[in-house]
């Protein structure tokens, strides 16, 4: 996008750089492809990642992403993005910091909305399906988004399927019996939720019944980089009138006492 020449994005992912590597390795690499020149996206991670799907879980992650946004806004960064489709801490982080903050699973269904009536999304786990329908909800798209399905699998699987065709084709042909009883639905747009999105990066043009197959990844930076560059064209912003009003620097303060860590990212070692 025009306007972002020297923009930096943080992006934060709920994965752990050691213990998820074939995953992080890729990610920063694909990221770094899809951003516009003169755009720099910075992925961090977050230790340990969250392995285990769960409330618990999404509160830990949740808790050191709002930390990450207040360090992104101090160090000067343009936008920052949650990651993780389920993007845990979403409107907490929107409501703690001026700059833009975009979540994966809300930027991606609402481009999707664009592509087709009726979307569908996969889930990597049985577990993610009720509280992705809570997310479909809170947005607002319950009458678009209308089906959530699951793969089951866990997170050793898909960082396997980066290097061993074996398991990419069976985790491919898992993804693939999910999403075609929804065609009966008459899905349009199929919304890998999580994992799959970079996993799926090697299939141009991925279609299942010529139902779209929607990689979010690029859909969250342009996203970010649309924000920021809006923001330069005219100032055009977060609304702080209600759902995001700004908190008082009282509450950050308390929150940062509780809440804080160095975020594992690019200079936490190779990845």
């Amino acid at each position: 996008m025009r306007g972002v020449a020297g923009a930096r994005i943080w992006y934060q992912s709920f994965t752990d750089p050691d213990a998820d590597r074939p995953y992080f390795t890729r990610l920063k690499e694909y990221l770094g492809s899809v951003s516009s020149p003169g755009c720099q996206v910075e992925v961090f991670g977050i230790q340990p990642g969250a392995r285990y799907p769960g409330p618990i879980t999404d509160f830990r992650c949740a808790a050191q992403a709002i930390a990450n946004a207040l360090t992104a806004q101090e160090r000067g960064y343009d936008a920052f993005v949650i990651g993780n489709f389920g993007e845990a801490g979403l409107a907490e982080a929107r409501s703690a910091v001026r700059i833009p903050v975009i979540g994966l699973g809300e930027a991606t269904m609402l481009h999707a909305c664009t592509l087709g009536r009726k979307i569908g999304l996969v889930a990597t786990t049985p577990v993610h399906i009720p509280y992705h329908q809570d997310q479909i909800a809170r947005h607002g798209l319950h009458r678009r988004v209308i089906a959530v399905q699951a793969v089951q699998a866990d997170v050793g699987q898909f960082n396997r399927a980066f290097d061993d065709e074996r398991e990419y084709r069976s985790l491919r042909e898992a993804f693939v019996s999910q999403a075609e009883p929804m065609l009966g639905l008459g899905i349009d747009v199929i919304i890998p939720a999580g994992y799959p999105m970079l996993l799926f990066t090697r299939e141009q043009s991925f279609a299942i019944g010529d139902a779209t197959v929607l990689n979010g990844l690029p859909v969250a930076v342009a996203a970010a980089e649309t924000a920021i560059g809006l923001t330069r064209l005219n100032g055009t912003g977060t609304s702080r009138r209600t759902a995001y009003a700004l908190p008082p620097g009282e509450a950050l303060t308390e929150f940062r006492s509780a809440f804080t860590a160095d975020p594992p990212g690019p200079d936490a070692g190779p990845v």
